[in-house]
């Protein structure tokens, strides 16, 4: 009887602790993300930067050493199961310049492409924020997000590999920075602040009535101390313009393909040929004087006056 007794007090203790069970399987939910995140040959120092920054921002995340292949990214489903990982982030360097970045899900997809711009890292000096290492961030959505359908596919995969899950490994029980993810012009601008709070200093600042009254309901409320709550940058900031969604896992059928996208490549081009016709304008300029002066005499005039006295002749 005693041991009877024992396992049913532990089995109703566990009961009490536990959270809601699902009803079909009766196990605990829980939200099971792994990040694999790997970069390209060619990576320059800025990217390989960005993506440590984002590989310490990602406690759930597995950095791997560099992928070989820039056509057969197909094989990464199969790396990615053997680390044991069902989202993959990597870094694609095209010619040293440029950087897109390919988020998919594992092993059904969707596998999204981006074209990345304007890096910034956190070593740079301007950004002055900072927060602790491993803590869980709070992801901010633009409105815009709802929106789209394929907005829709990009938000969700954004809170799959940047959210980080309660009790993931190396994860720390805080929550001390924001992600920012807004869309303006058609791209997608990242930003991660760090929420500072610092307890005000009576007698340093003048404050009316109505921000007094305020203040005291919000302490009456909250039962604290009267804090400033500010948003510091911490970085990594960098803009995102999202290229094709396929429906599988770096593969299948395009779901989505933004029309308003003009490749780096061709832009380079464009200012390649603009520079060629400017010189291929005053090439032309240059022999339509020519000709001018040859049909009005005037090369013919100046042979036939100089003689060998002249100084150009007595110098040469």
């Amino acid at each position: 009887m005693a041991a009877v007794y024992k396992s049913l007090s532990k089995s109703s203790g566990k009961k009490a602790s536990e959270p809601e069970l699902d009803g079909e399987n009766n196990k605990i939910k829980r939200n099971k993300q792994r990040v694999l995140i790997l970069s390209s040959r060619g990576v320059t120092y800025r990217h390989r930067h960005l993506l440590n920054d984002l590989a310490a921002m990602l406690p759930h995340g597995r950095k791997d050493v560099k992928f070989d292949s820039k056509s057969k990214l197909y094989q990464l489903n199969e790396l990615a199961e053997l680390y044991n990982c069902n989202n993959v982030m990597f870094f694609e360097a095209r010619k040293g310049k440029d950087l897109y970045i390919w988020l998919s899900k594992v092993p059904n997809g969707p596998t999204v492409k981006f074209h990345a711009q304007n890096l910034h890292t956190m070593e740079e000096l301007h950004f002055t924020g900072n927060c602790l290492k491993g803590s869980r961030p709070v992801l901010s959505f633009d409105s815009v997000f709802e929106e789209e359908p394929h907005l829709k596919v990009i938000k969700e995969l954004f809170l799959h590999i940047f959210g980080v899950p309660q009790g993931a490994r190396k994860s720390k029980p805080f929550v001390d920075h924001v992600m920012a993810f807004s869309i303006a012009d058609g791209k997608i601008w990242i930003r991660n602040y760090e929420i500072r709070e610092v307890e005000k200093v009576k007698g340093d600042e003048e404050e009316s009535e109505e921000t007094a009254a305020k203040a005291r309901k919000s302490s009456k409320s909250s039962g604290d101390k009267d804090t400033d709550v500010s948003m510091v940058e911490i970085g990594p900031r960098f803009v995102l313009t999202p290229i094709v969604i396929q429906e599988g896992a770096f593969g299948g059928p395009i779901l989505y393909e933004n029309k308003r996208f003009i490749s780096p490549n061709q832009v380079r081009s464009d200012l390649r040929k603009s520079k060629a016709g400017r010189h291929n304008h005053r090439a032309e300029q240059q022999r339509d004087r020519v000709a001018k002066f040859s049909n009005l005499g005037l090369d013919e005039v100046a042979k036939r006056d100089s003689n060998g006295l002249d100084t150009r002749e007595l110098f040469a």
